[in-house]
């Protein structure tokens, strides 16, 4: 029995998951999804009537289920680890999504590790009802498979991230644009990942998600080697006052790929027009393989010198503010996925971020459309004041006793 409003800790998470280690199949299937809240199936199917997400019909059939509503940050971000610790496990990455061309071995454990299509915080929450569903019948799919091979199995759908995280009472009353950068990584749990030269930090990278997949069906999540277990190898960054090298080396991110480096290349530059300098994220290059090199120009990624860089969402997609554009063939066959990039290659202080400057303009849709429609109200008024003070009043008026008056066209 759970209490509403109870986090379940780490130690309680690995009591009540002991029941899966100690089960005659000794099958294990764990669905990781990058953000995940309990929030999002209770308002996404009330909302949407019948369509409810996760509703197949292996999840309803299970013997025994174990919802847990809210599990704490530390338990699931370890999850994975602590699992293949917990057994001697024959770990398999699940890329492509087809069971059937698996080869599972039922006289020893085995543990399959899938990871789903991240669902993006700037979604609308008709797409990712959709996406949800999306979700749902890949889980259905899967187990079915699995399920007509005769392998019982144990599953386990879960997320490293929460993703409805509420708001701070301590910064609600402050709505001033520098609180951006603090704000997002007051929310996060992990710190960036810095390149030091010396004792003094030269570059600060940080991401809620970072993500890549290549050639529309292989994905790779890096987000946690990187800011978490930081299983990369960063020892190839260069840094100086007017060119910086982001350098992220990985070994073996998932099968099919031995190595796998990402350059963000980032130069500073004296504007006469601004009397500034300024520091711009000018290419993205990927590496696979020591072989296949990918290149990827940068739009609408550049900061004062003296800030940071901030944005929501950066990729690949024509929908992102910030876009990374293919310079040549082999950049096509990748797909680029950033949410909440923050990065800083010059004058780091304090081995902190500095103010951050954000893509997004100040002069938002939202707000050019209240412009607009003041003008418009401002005109109307205008309007009638005008014609309300073109009115005037008679200066003669008839005589009962008299003649009438006659007023001539002219007056």
């Amino acid at each position: 029995a759970l209490h509403e409003g109870h986090i379940v800790s780490a130690q309680e998470l690995t009591v009540l998951l002991q029941p899966v280690f100690t089960q005659n199949s000794r099958n294990l299937i764990l669905f990781l999804q990058d953000t995940l809240s309990i929030d999002d199936f209770t308002y996404l199917s009330e909302s949407y009537g019948n369509k409810n997400p996760f509703q197949n019909e292996i999840l309803q059939s299970s013997p025994s289920s174990l919802v847990l509503p809210a599990v704490d940050c530390e338990a699931t971000r370890y999850l994975l680890s602590f699992l293949q610790e917990s057994g001697d496990w024959k770990l398999t990455n699940v890329t492509h999504l087809d069971v059937s061309q698996l080869e599972v071995n039922t006289s020893k454990p085995n543990f399959l590790v899938i990871q789903l299509q991240p669902l993006l915080s700037q979604l609308t929450e008709f797409v990712k009802l959709y996406m949800f569903l999306f979700i749902d019948k890949i889980i259905g799919r899967l187990t079915m498979d699995l399920q007509e091979q005769g392998i019982n199995f144990a599953v386990i759908y879960t997320a490293v991230r929460p993703s409805r995280i509420p708001r701070r009472t301590d910064v609600v009353g402050e709505l001033r644009r520098q609180l951006m950068a603090t704000e997002e990584e007051g929310s996060l749990s992990y710190p960036p990942l810095n390149v030091t030269t010396g004792n003094d930090v030269c570059i600060l990278f940080h991401a809620s998600n970072f993500s890549l997949k290549a050639n529309s069906s292989v994905f790779i999540d890096l987000t946690n080697a990187t800011f978490l277990t930081q299983n990369v190898d960063i020892s190839s960054s260069e840094c100086s006052d007017i060119n910086t090298t982001l350098s992220l080396k990985y070994t073996k991110p998932v099968n099919g790929i031995s190595s796998l480096e990402i350059r963000f290349l980032m130069t500073n530059k004296f504007y006469g027009g601004s009397a500034r300098n300024w520091s711009s994220l000018d290419a993205v290059e990927i590496v696979q393989d020591g072989e296949k090199f990918a290149k990827f120009n940068v739009s609408a990624i550049s900061a004062p010198a003296e800030y940071s860089f901030h944005c929501q969402l950066v990729g690949t997609s024509n929908l992102y503010p910030a876009r990374l554009i293919p310079s040549n063939n082999e950049a096509k066959n990748w797909d680029v996925f950033i949410s909440r990039l923050q990065i800083q290659g010059f004058n780091v202080e304090n081995n902190q971020f500095s103010y951050a400057s954000d893509c997004t303009g100040f002069f938002t849709p939202g707000i050019w459309m209240g412009l607009v429609t003041s003008i418009v109200l401002l005109w109307i008024l205008a309007y009638g004041i005008h014609v309300i003070m073109q009115l005037t009043t008679n200066s003669r008026f008839d005589d009962p006793k008299g003649p009438a008056l006659s007023v001539p066209q002219t007056e």
